[in-house]
């Protein structure tokens, strides 16, 4: 909790039993505004603060606050900036870090009860990259044990609830930054993404989560798997953009980093849309899908007709893609925690032991077999966007699901056997090592939200973006709050 010498300041601050309105404004807005003086980074720092203080209690978005030392470096931001030093494009936001990235000198847990009281001693890259561009860390956000599964609930903090919906799951892995972000206690958040652990959350919780190529934003030190991708998150396409312009470009301990001009991602996105080609695809390749989800997706196919786009019923060739996904992802889990199985199996959840312990099963003929599927799926995707420029999809097949649920059993009357095969819609879309944004597309009849997944070409990140800040711009669906979030039921609203 937030002691109670924070307070939210200035006339922009509102009743103290409200959001001020700083915790909704863009990144880029307040980014400029810090620039140019018209802001401080103490009033803005104290105006999330406060909004951590009024609306964590109820979603559990922000496991571990460091709300001290958040506001005295927003005030050595401040004097940086009076003494005209250089500001870095991030200079005075506040960000909030997923529980999966280690940040120096502030506890990271990996959702794990084995590193409870972990420190590390040093950061992440994808950490280090946002402080040098002048964010101010304010926390951890929550995930499931070692971001095992699109549910983000654990032993350590418990689950995340969903802000439009307390008594559903926010998705996961990256789920209490997604949380953080609809509630306005943060104007970014970073994530990760393995089989949709950006998008996932993001679609759950309207806002935006973007998987960009291997290697864009670099990975942590030794770490040449294909499948694991850092990025953004923001509550709009333009923000997203903004925080992936300091986490993009060459990093010499990173295997697949290549260079990068990360400072193009800061350029306007506005873009003519007329005569793009948008694949549509409804379930690709034959995946159950939720009809309420259904329903959201098929009514914005209208807007990109009424952008000029040529939309065309198309999708790649997706055989091999589950078997490769669910190869090498147990491979990894093996590969990683072995020796946590082999030490502390009762220390581990069930799914997270399933899993490890079927990458111990694999054999090199597994591999073998799942890489050549992983070669063919990229090169049938390079062959699809020579005939189209985009392929929209589903990010989830399921709107949000009760948050005492681990996993979604069946959709639609088909079985799920696993904790990750509820989530192929994003999973196969990784294997193919292309870009994949969520953005906000609708939300079902109950208000649960629903985005929709938009993919481009390989390391076409820019294009990718400007197609959807033209569907944000076209359909406002980013400016729907969640309920009571400006008002404050939502700390009166936990289910019992």
């Amino acid at each position: 909790m937030v002691s109670s010498e924070f307070r939210v300041p200035s006339s922009e601050s509102g009743d103290p039993g409200k959001d001020s309105p700083l915790c909704f404004e863009s990144a880029v807005s307040l980014a400029r505004r810090l620039r140019a003086r018209e802001l401080s980074a103490r009033e803005v720092m104290e105006a999330h603060l406060a909004q951590v203080e009024r609306l964590n209690p109820a979603v559990n978005a922000i496991v571990t606050l460091v709300a001290e030392q958040a506001t005295a470096e927003a005030a050595a931001a401040d004097e940086r900036l009076a003494r005209r030093e250089p500001a870095g494009p991030l200079h005075g936001l506040p960000i909030a870090h997923k529980d999966l990235f280690e940040t120096a000198g502030i506890r990271t847990t990996f959702g794990s009860p084995l590193f409870r009281d972990y420190v590390p001693k040093a950061d992440d890259p994808a950490v280090g990259r946002v402080r040098a561009a002048g964010a101010i860390t304010i926390g951890k956000t929550n995930v499931p044990e070692f971001g095992a599964g699109s549910q983000t609930y654990n032993e350590v903090f418990g689950a995340t609830r969903n802000p439009y919906d307390l008594a559903k799951t926010c998705g996961g892995s990256s789920g209490g930054a997604a949380v953080a972000l609809a509630c306005g206690m943060v104007p970014l958040a970073d994530g990760s993404d393995v089989g949709g652990s950006l998008r996932n959350p993001a679609n759950f919780c309207n806002v935006v989560g973007f998987r960009t190529s291997p290697g864009l934003v670099p990975a942590g030190p030794g770490n040449a798997a294909l499948l694991p991708v850092a990025g953004p998150m923001g509550r709009t396409v333009e923000d997203v953009a903004l925080l992936l312009s300091v986490q993009a470009g060459f990093e010499p301990s990173s295997p697949l980093s290549f260079e990068s001009d990360g400072a193009r991602f800061r350029e306007p996105l506005e873009r003519d849309l007329r005569g793009l080609r948008v694949a549509w695809s409804r379930d690709l390749g034959g995946l159950p899908v939720d009809p309420r989800v259904a329903a959201a997706l098929d009514a914005q196919r209208a807007t990109f007709e009424a952008l000029g786009c040529i939309v065309e019923d198309a999708e790649p060739e997706f055989a091999g893609a589950d078997f490769a996904f669910e190869t090498f992802r147990a491979h990894a889990m093996a590969g990683a925690y072995e020796g946590l199985l082999r030490d502390h199996r009762a220390a581990l959840k069930d799914t997270v032991a399933w899993n490890i312990e079927a990458g111990l099963r694999l054999t090199a003929a597994d591999l073998r077999a799942a890489e050549s599927a992983r070669a063919a799926l990229f090169a049938g995707m390079h062959a699809f966007f020579a005939r189209f420029d985009v392929l929209a999809c589903p990010v989830n097949q399921v709107p949000p699901f009760p948050v005492e649920e681990e996993y979604v059993a069946a959709i639609n009357g088909a079985p799920m056997h696993s904790y990750i095969e509820w989530m192929r819609s994003c999973s196969r879309i990784s294997m193919t090592s292309h870009p994949a944004i969520s953005v906000p597309a609708g939300f079902t009849p109950e208000g649960l939200p629903v985005g929709i997944q938009l993919v481009g070409r390989y390391r076409g990140e820019l294009e990718l973006l400007q197609v959807a800040y033209a569907f944000e711009q076209a359909t406002g669906f980013a400016k729907r709050r969640p309920p009571g979030a400006a008002t404050g039921p939502l700390a009166l609203a936990v289910p019992s």
